[in-house]
């Protein structure tokens, strides 16, 4: 046996009894005939005592352990005389009789501690290092705890889990596909799942009624910190309901995670936005309601007095920073940099202060009445204290989404973000299709299952962009935690969905028949949700990339430095796969 305890694990109460503890030397320290070694293993830091005074052999060994040494050691719990109140091992300790080296370690290439030296690339290429920190572990505890909780809630809501392929075919409508090769089918490809969507409407036409998957998926997609290449779906459907019902189903399990998760109780109804009110008001489908600053739009007060750049805008928006008149004319100009950023892309920024006195004091002066600014103020209901700032430009949609990051900026600087606050909510009534310039014709918004609104069906024929979607969002502190929508079940609405698409009756069949098919033999009405698991472990262990709660993530270039793939296959490979490889410069 080569422990009685973990290194968590003993308290006060086991004074005087004789234990045997293995795990990784965190640290050693030598004072004058005593040696002090912190033994650590998943569970905790142990302080083990050798000294020279009852065993000098024992000691010199001790004092030749190197950080991360595996050692196994005999001793007696004693009450620690320098107590610990940061660990909860801090009140004993083990004065060690016996020592074993189970494997020396070469000196790793950073500090296993919470506050490491190493960087975010080196703990990549290190990752099974970088997991022994505490920090790192306790993200991936989180996560398993999550997902214990979401099998026992969905299984006494009566759903099933049931596995499907991870080898299906390709469906270019959508993010791009990881492809496979199949040795077997020569020139043919599999690919890796974006989501299992059709494969759980055929589970509902099978008559499964409530099926839940925890499922890893594929997107060969641009990086940033709420996405990777694979990530991992808490993924559900439901035969039989209506938008009501799946929303009611997973707010439920949005409350119960918060509940047994964060100890935080959320009684009253998430609220509900639509689609269109969130971009007028949030420039973002994925609004943070934690604090105000909606948009007010400008365009009847500022245009047409002088000032080109807003006599020339096809929108002009405004937000009001509560507090902030007081921001020097350096962070303004900062701030004014920040909009331009390339990845904003403002050619500028207006403000204006309300003073004590109650006038309005605005970077435009010159342009403006005192009487028109008045008006200003009036429009965001400012009060003396408060900062509005203004953005303007020819595309409305692209403003507002400039002015939203201007927004969540202020948010940061005001402290208005606060991770352990949450604020939930619904995004409801989605655009159905939404165009695209690159393709030239309307693309599923979602995807190409999802039903219109009851409602909007007659719009199909006449003006299709107006059509809302049976679709939703649950959004957390500005993250689409998870989404879904009530499918199409009806196989004329679908080859209407397929035409409005662009897709010809032969490429609809090629690509969709067998799901065409099964609908024909009785599809009951259904929908479901996918949580994103990465993202709400992230949100709640208040990360703010989802990197730290997957144990091998990849880099931001889509890369496992540790693994160091993807990596050129050997020749031999690539000739019994009948593959070439031209690389295109």
């Amino acid at each position: 046996m080569f422990r009685t305890h973990t290194c968590g694990e003993l308290r006060i109460s086991d004074v005087n009894k004789q234990v045997k503890l293995s795990g990784w030397v965190q640290r050693s320290r030598k004072m004058g005939g005593m040696t002090f070694v912190d033994l650590r293993d998943r569970y905790g830091i142990t302080q083990l005592v050798f000294n020279e005074e009852i065993d000098a052999e024992l000691c010199e060994r001790a004092n030749k352990l190197g950080r991360e040494f595996v050692i196994q050691i005999v001793g007696t719990v004693n009450e620690r005389f320098s107590k610990n109140s940061h660990i909860p091992t801090g009140d004993i300790e083990i004065i060690v009789s016996e020592l074993n080296i189970l494997n020396s370690a070469i000196t790793p290439p950073f500090t296993i501690e919470d506050n490491t030296d190493g960087g975010d690339d080196i703990r990549m290429k290190y990752r099974y290092l970088d997991l022994r920190r505490s920090a790192v572990r306790s993200n991936l505890e989180l996560r398993h705890k999550m997902t214990i909780e979401v099998r026992s809630y969905l299984d006494k809501l009566g759903f099933l889990e049931v596995e499907t392929p991870v080898l299906i075919g390709s469906t270019p409508e959508g993010a791009r596909d990881f492809v496979v090769p199949s040795r077997m089918n020569p020139g043919q490809f599999y690919a890796l799942p974006q989501s299992p969507q059709t494969l759980k409407q055929l589970l509902m036409v099978s008559g499964f009624d409530r099926y839940f998957q925890i499922a890893k998926c594929f997107r060969d997609e641009d990086l940033r910190a709420d996405r990777q290449p694979e990530f991992t779906q808490i993924d559900c459907e439901m035969s039989f309901v209506e938008q009501e019902d799946v929303i009611t189903t997973f707010e439920g399990m949005a409350k119960h995670l918060f509940k047994v998760i964060r100890n935080i109780e959320l009684t009253e109804p998430f609220p509900r936005m639509p689609w269109s009110e969130a971009m007028r008001l949030y420039g973002s489908d994925k609004p943070d309601i934690r604090f105000g600053m909606q948009f007010v739009e400008l365009m009847d007060i500022l245009k047409g007095h002088g000032f080109s750049v807003f006599d020339n805008a096809t929108y002009i928006g405004g937000i009001c920073a509560e507090g902030a008149a007081g921001y020097t004319r350096k962070q303004l100009d900062a701030l004014t940099e920040f909009v331009k950023k390339p990845q904003i892309g403002a050619k500028g920024m207006v403000y204006a202060r309300i003073e004590a006195d109650g006038t309005v004091k605005s970077s435009v002066d010159k342009f403006y009445t005192q009487e028109v600014l008045q008006q200003l103020k009036e429009a965001f209901s400012a009060k003396p204290g408060d900062l509005i700032l203004i953005l303007s430009g020819d595309d409305a949609m692209k403003t507002r989404k400039q002015l939203c990051e201007l927004r969540l900026e202020m948010g940061n600087q005001l402290g208005l973000r606060d991770k352990n606050t949450f604020a939930c909510l619904w995004v409801v009534d989605f655009p159905l299709f939404e165009w695209s310039e690159e393709e030239g014709r309307l693309m599923a918004m979602h995807h190409p299952f999802t039903s219109p609104k009851p409602e909007d069906i007659h719009l199909l024929d006449t003006n299709p962009a107006a059509v809302r979607a049976n679709a939703y969002d649950m959004v957390i502190n500005g993250v689409e935690v998870g989404g879904g929508s009530i499918r199409i079940h009806d196989s004329q609405l679908q080859n209407k969905m397929f035409e409005l698409l662009g897709f010809t009756p032969e490429r609809a069949q090629e690509q969709f028949g067998f799901l065409m098919n099964a609908f024909k033999f009785g599809a009951p009405p259904h929908g479901g949700l996918a949580y994103g698991l990465d993202r709400w472990v992230s949100l709640f262990a208040g990360l703010d990339s989802i990197r730290d709660c997957i144990a091998f993530p990849k880099n931001n270039s889509g890369r496992d430095v540790m693994l160091d793939a993807p990596a050129a296959l050997d020749p031999s490979q690539l000739e019994e796969l009948n593959l070439i490889v031209d690389i295109k410069e």
